[in-house]
């Protein structure tokens, strides 16, 4: 990609006034161009593309007419649900139902789950086995914290999940990984698939999951793959790169074959990589399950979406703090494996080689046994069970009771002040001077072809319909990146120049990433009622933990050497710190810009539950008519906005780097 700086404005003429060239008509074509020009800011709807017919009329011949002589592709897609439910009911079984003989009402228990007990010992030995005592101690804690708050049973239908969705993401992403790294053209391909799958709303695509695997955990499963597999993919396609030449040269000459130089050579070197895409994928996972359980999944994500529904904000932090819990445990767990070495190969029976492994065996045996005869080893006993559910929502009910006039008058001050005012002015611009200035913007940062590809997005948004609604949807989440952005830039920089400091927001802002997403909107709604401004503090709240994130990744990769420079000089610490420290992390500042981008388009269609009109609102009606036309044109349309926002950071991030002497690219 080409540096900004390689572009040059026209013969004679200073930097700006390529802008000016283009900002002048553009702002003509707003001032005076509707009467003469209506096309350029209203598509025509005689020229409007169809898409969304078009995709559902597929959609139901694929469902109903397609066939491959042998079978239909119906019967392929119930195939595939049934490879996917067999394991995960041997899963749920073990976890949380205990092994039935029927269905519904009817089914009797043949043998019982695991108990509570063997499965926090369980973990806690792998923890032992990965991490040692700290991390066993920690593993321990965060599953007895689940059972009691009272959150076991959901918990382990949500486990059951993870278990299944993970390995099946893990293997399907590392194939195609490894395609990838095999082949360039390939990788090439997969490339725009892979920022599809990550960036269009998961709401777009569960209608035609729905419309192909029927209602269930089983579809469920099959979205979180889609929603998880991308950055399996992308991490073994690096990692593979990674790897220094010497070793495959050497796994050359010692005469490996194909197979054997990647599994035995290739995939051992990249391993501690490539856990950090299992990683990924256990917490992207974890973000689906409120989602999943729109259609049928069940679990913690089910009882978040419950408590939602009946504005109970003390029910649905404690199974969100639930998802955090296991996340945690989930997260540390899978770190631990990536950086634990091998070790020396152990000797002797089963009992000597793998210790944990038969401790285990013997905990689960001697409680589900304990438990026939003390009721309390097998299930969590509810006399022991805690809830701080109840205060947490009266302490909702007390600040809207007392502070009911404060919030509202904060609230109409930002809707006549700031929301409503941009909202109007974003609606009222012309899709042709839009698409015209983004695609100058992108051909000055990143050359003719990424000023294209914008172009053609802008043009496409327009082209379907939806421009009305992706000015609403630029104008909520523009507001809520901005605000955000202004909360984390001062909170990174301090927390950058303090430890102690940083240990207790990284924490926080740990949690946040993890809490789910609906979480957020329950004390927005029970404290402002809905609307934009709802919206527009779940987004800031969801979306602020990357804006601290890379701003404190950036200070601290300052090199120290060019500070005590500074200081050398005569530079005040304010001097250092704009002129030098903040110069220097931009790069990563703007990666952090991106990453908060990203974060609002995607809580943007979680925000449609509480009376947005944007792509979101779109995405979510067309889920409920069972609608996949609609909603995967809305969500192509956020996809394209998310693109179109990428592209531009990215290249200004590499043109900051390349002003800066950092070389490199940033990822």
């Amino acid at each position: 990609m080409a540096d900004a700086t390689a572009i040059p404005g026209p013969r004679g003429l200073p930097r700006w006034a390529g802008w000016g060239l283009v900002l002048l008509p553009c702002a003509a074509l707003w001032l005076w161009g509707a009467p003469a020009a209506p096309w350029a800011f209203d598509w025509p709807k005689g020229w409007t593309i169809p898409a969304a017919r078009w995709i559902t009329a597929f959609t139901r011949w694929l469902l109903n007419d397609a066939t491959f002589g042998l079978f239909t592709f119906q019967e392929l897609t119930r195939f595939v649900a049934g490879v996917i439910d067999a394991p995960y009911r041997i899963v749920l079984s073990l976890l949380s139902t205990g092994f039935l003989r029927g269905e519904g009402s009817t089914a009797v228990e043949i043998t019982p789950p695991l108990s509570w007990v063997a499965v926090i010992v369980s973990f806690a030995l792998l923890g032992l086995w990965a991490g040692g005592r700290g991390l066993a101690l920690l593993v321990a804690a965060c599953f007895l914290f689940i059972a009691v708050f009272g959150q076991w049973q959901s918990a382990m239908v949500t486990l059951a999940s993870i278990l299944v969705a993970v390995p099946l993401g893990v293997a399907g992403g590392m194939a195609l990984g490894v395609l990838a790294w095999r082949h360039l053209w390939f990788s090439r391909a997969i490339r725009p698939v892979l920022d599809l799958m990550q960036t269009i709303p998961v709401f777009a695509y569960l209608v035609p999951i729905l419309f192909l695997f029927g209602f269930g955990p089983t579809a469920a499963v099959v979205a979180t793959l889609i929603y998880a597999m991308p950055p399996m993919t992308r991490v073994t396609e690096l990692a593979l790169h990674r790897v220094p030449p010497e070793l495959s040269d050497l796994g050359r000459m010692v005469g490996c074959t194909r197979r054997q130089m990647l599994w035995r050579v290739m995939v051992p070197s990249a391993r501690e990589a490539l856990m950090v895409g299992v990683n990924q994928v256990i917490m992207l996972s974890l973000n689906m399950v409120i989602i999943a359980s729109m259609i049928g999944a069940g679990g913690l994500g089910f009882d978040v979406l419950a408590a939602l529904r009946r504005l109970d904000f003390g029910a649905g932090l404690e199974a969100g703090f639930a998802i955090v819990a296991l996340a945690v445990a989930l997260d540390r767990l899978s770190q631990a494996v990536a950086v634990r070495g091998r070790g020396a190969p152990l000797r002797g029976g089963p009992l000597a080689r793998h210790p944990y492994l038969v401790a285990s065996l013997v905990t689960i045996a001697a409680a589900a046994a304990i438990g026939f005869v003390i009721p309390w080893v097998q299930s969590y006993p509810q006399a022991w069970q805690l809830s701080t559910g109840t205060f947490w929502s009266r302490v909702v009910e007390w600040i809207n009771v007392n502070f009911f006039d404060t919030l509202e008058a904060v609230k109409n001050f930002f809707l006549l002040n700031l929301l409503v005012p941009f909202k109007r002015f974003l609606a009222g611009l012309p899709w042709l001077g839009v698409a015209a200035l983004l695609a100058f913007a992108g051909w000055r940062s990143g050359g003719w072809r990424l000023g294209l590809l914008i172009a053609a997005l802008v043009t496409l948004i327009a082209a379907t319909g939806q421009w009305e609604k992706a000015m609403i949807t630029v104008y909520l989440c523009g507001i809520s990146v901005a605000i955000a952005m202004l909360i984390g830039l001062p909170i990174g920089v301090l927390a950058a120049n303090s430890d102690r400091l940083w240990s207790w927001v990284r924490v926080i802002i740990d949690t946040l990433q993890t809490l789910p997403s609906f979480v957020y909107l329950m004390p927005a709604v029970m404290l402002f009622r809905v609307g934009d401004f709802t919206a527009m503090i779940a987004i800031v709240a969801f979306a602020v933990a990357p804006a601290i994130r890379y701003t404190v990744l950036g200070l601290k990769g300052v090199d120290p050497r060019l500070i005590e420079a500074g200081r050398a000089m005569g530079c005040s610490e304010a001097q250092i710190l704009t002129r030098i420290r903040l110069k220097l992390a931009l790069p990563e500042i703007l990666l952090g810009l991106n990453q908060t981008i990203m974060f609002a388009l995607s809580m943007l269609v979680i925000t449609a539950l509480v009376g947005t009109r944007d792509l979101g609102q779109e995405v979510y009606i067309a889920l409920t008519k069972a609608d996949p036309g609609r909603g995967l044109v809305a969500g192509l349309a956020v996809a394209f906005i998310a693109i179109v926002a990428d592209r531009l950071i990215h290249a200004g991030a590499q043109a900051a780097r390349g002003r800066l002497g950092l070389g490199g690219s940033s990822t």
